[in-house]
């Protein structure tokens, strides 16, 4: 019993040895490393480290080894190794590689970087059966010129981004871009219809600017009312969201495949449309290409602190809505300020919260181009730009307190994307960024379109009535700001043309009454008209020449010089009555003589007929009527038949002797054949139109 007895102590000594051996073998092994952490954060442990290739990193990788109680574990060995570096690196090395930790658990070693830039990484690790047994560190080895490239790559690569949105506008507004402007114009009646419209437009000039500039343009030219401009305006802010819709889709390894087709396309293809589309697959590439080297350009910058710091500021809603403003306004394009958002958030250098107030700021910034282009219009076409720029405040109102749960709702409508092949997620900030920018501009766009008037009204309070300027003359159509429009701005020279032609008609009608009546007043009421056809030829002159210098197709250049001819011969028609009767009219008043009632009749009858010839050019530069033009061509030679036969008639009362016709005998003549060549120039008006040069 007693051996027995012996023999159970002793199996169960052993027992409670290997037990209590095995809890304090379990024990000692059980600890965990981790990145040092301090007030510096988690970059304190020298993670994330950038340097030139060649060089010593600034600061050590430092980890910290603890117990399963949590507290610092001195002694425990630590395996320090590279486990990643860019291909072809030669330099790379590491001062320690196995490190014992110190009485805080710490230990530490330095990186000497590779020759070759890129991305180095290392491993330290400890004998533990913890799951938490190693960490990884990162470190980035840049060129020795990084700063250089950095802005090399940035001015070229957003170079390459503004040719390609302008290309891309460039070939997308040679197919369609006026006959939309056109429907615009009959579309503006119906605010929903106006939105659709004002929206296509934009997504076809790229700009919401350059839409806010057009549509200054045509209140300016009374081809629009400011209340009908509105619902462009809401269109115009939804259609430039679609070229950053377009712009974040991750497309860049294709971009010079789609550059080489579109030139294909251009190279290849004779017909003007498909032309068209070559041109604007050109600008579609250049532009992801442009934006590929923005990218690339600023991969060094999210690991240089100074940059990180002024990011992390801009990130503050008030301060990235003014930069968005600001930076929006001097690139006037809220697209390419956008793009290149996006650029830094793939890079992981602003989030989605941080990008919200940059794209307000960039919708309000693409306000000022407008502002700038309405300076010198009038108060209806100032209102215009002020409701674009009006919208757009009231939009960040509406969202500047609300970023973190309209930062949600695009998350929930943008999900982040799996990963099939890593069995993880991928965060699809892009599309996250330009699905923000797209809801804001469309529920902004939702809120105010049913209170329209209201909004109009709004306006008109807001916008100061400025006391304007008085000058002598002005044109009443022409508008700078439609030159980036041809077909309206040679349709609003037309309009203007008319004015002057009208103008032209009262110089005309005013003359006879100087010889049948003998009014002196008529005078100077001729000269004042003459210098505001004067004015008008120059202004319109200018205008038709910067219009031709606009990227214009060969249809609108016939038309500019249609414009530009009939602008001549109206011209030449005012000289004549300025110069030629007016001289010979005050040379009659100082002679004292008098025609022969005949004489008279015949004048005032002849008088009529070349009003007629040019009140049907008028009429032909109004409807542009070629019926018109060919009646006008026919009755052109009954006209000149009598003006031979009032000549004939004269030379008879000479013969006979009839005494005033001997002593009005030259004026007569002169008369009938000043009118004789105003007639002409206005026939010539009807050969232009017809085509018949």
């Amino acid at each position: 019993m007693l051996k027995c007895l012996n023999t159970f102590r002793y199996f169960g000594v052993i027992a409670i040895a290997i037990i209590f051996c095995g809890s304090v073998r379990a024990y000692a092994q059980y600890y965990t490393i981790q990145k040092y952490s301090a007030e510096g954060g988690v970059k304190a442990s020298g993670d994330e480290q950038w340097a030139r290739a060649g060089e010593r990193l600034e600061h050590p990788f430092i980890v910290v080894v603890t117990d399963s109680s949590g507290n610092p574990a001195p002694g425990v060995r630590v395996t320090f190794e590279i486990t990643r570096v860019p291909f072809g690196s030669k330099g790379h090395l590491l001062e320690r590689y196995e490190v014992f930790t110190n009485s805080q658990g710490i230990a530490r070693t330095q990186l000497h970087l590779g020759n070759k830039e890129g991305e180095y990484q290392i491993s330290a690790s400890i004998q533990t059966e913890s799951p938490q047994n190693f960490v990884i560190f990162t470190a980035y080895a840049n060129a020795r010129n990084w700063a250089i490239m950095l802005i090399v790559g940035l001015l070229g690569g957003l170079a390459i981004f503004f040719i390609g949105i302008n290309q891309m506008s460039t070939g997308l507004r040679h197919g369609i871009a006026d006959k939309l402007r056109l429907i615009l114009l009959r579309m503006s009646r119906n605010r929903v219809v106006a939105t659709f419209f004002g929206a296509l437009v934009t997504v076809i000039t790229q700009s919401s600017s350059a839409t806010t500039v057009m549509l200054v343009g045509f209140v300016q030219s009374g081809l629009l009312r400011f209340e009908q401009t509105i619902g462009m305006i809401l269109g115009a802010a939804i259609g430039t969201t679609i070229t950053v819709q377009l712009i974040s889709f991750k497309l860049a390894d294709y971009s010079l495949l789609v550059v080489a087709l579109g030139f294909g396309i251009m190279v290849f293809v004779k017909k003007h449309v498909t032309r068209s589309i070559g041109e604007a697959l050109v600008g579609f590439g250049l532009l992801f290409y442009g934006m590929h080297l923005m990218s690339g350009a600023m991969s060094p910058l999210k690991h240089y602190e100074p940059f990180l710091q002024v990011i992390e500021s801009v990130q503050q809603p008030l301060i990235g809505v003014m930069v968005g403003t600001f930076l929006t306004a001097l690139v006037q394009s809220s697209a390419a300020f956008i793009g290149i958002v996006l650029t830094m958030t793939t890079q992981g250098l602003i989030s989605l919260e941080g990008s919200i107030p940059l794209l307000m700021g960039a919708n309000l910034g693409t306000a000022v181009t407008g502002i700038i282009a309405a300076f010198a219009a009038g108060r209806e076409a100032k209102k215009v730009a002020m409701a674009y720029a009006v919208f757009k405040f009231i939009g960040i109102l509406l969202l500047f307190w609300l970023i973190e749960p309209f930062a949600q709702l695009v998350r929930f409508l943008t999900p982040d994307v799996m990963d099939t092949f890593a069995g993880g997620t991928v965060t699809n900030i892009s599309r996250q960024v330009a699905n923000a920018h797209t809801i804001y501009n469309v529920l902004l766009a939702l809120i105010v379109l049913p209170f329209t008037a209201q909004f109009a009204r709004i306006v008109d309070w807001v916008m100061p009535i400025f006391p304007e300027k008085q000058q002598r003359y002005k044109t009443q159509y022409i508008d700078i700001n439609l030159i980036n429009t041809p077909s309206i701005a040679i349709e609003v020279a037309r309009r203007e043309l008319v004015g002057m032609a009208h103008l032209v008609n009262s110089m005309l009608s005013d003359s006879i009454t100087l010889f049948t009546h003998k009014d002196s007043r008529v005078i100077d009421s001729i000269r004042e008209k003459e210098e505001h056809v004067n004015f008008l030829r120059d202004k319109l002159n200018d205008y038709l020449l910067r219009i031709s210098h606009a990227d214009i197709s060969d249809n609108e250049v016939d038309n500019v010089f249609r414009v530009m001819f009939a602008t001549k011969e109206l011209e030449q028609i005012g000289d004549i009555i300025s110069k030629n009767l007016i001289e010979k009219g005050e040379w009659w008043l100082g002679a004292g003589l008098e025609f022969s009632d005949e004489g008279k009749n015949e004048l005032v009858e002849f008088h009529r007929l070349t009003q007629k010839q040019l009140n049907r050019a008028i009429e032909i530069l109004d409807t542009l009527n070629l019926d018109v033009a060919r009646k006008q061509l026919r009755k052109y030679d009954h006209y000149k038949k009598v003006g031979i036969e009032l000549e004939r008639n004269h030379f008879d009362r000479l013969k006979q002797a009839v005494g005033k016709s001997i002593e009005s005998s030259k004026t007569h003549l002169e008369l009938v054949s000043l009118y004789r060549i105003i007639g002409s120039h206005a026939n010539n008006i009807a050969r232009i139109t017809i085509g018949e040069g």
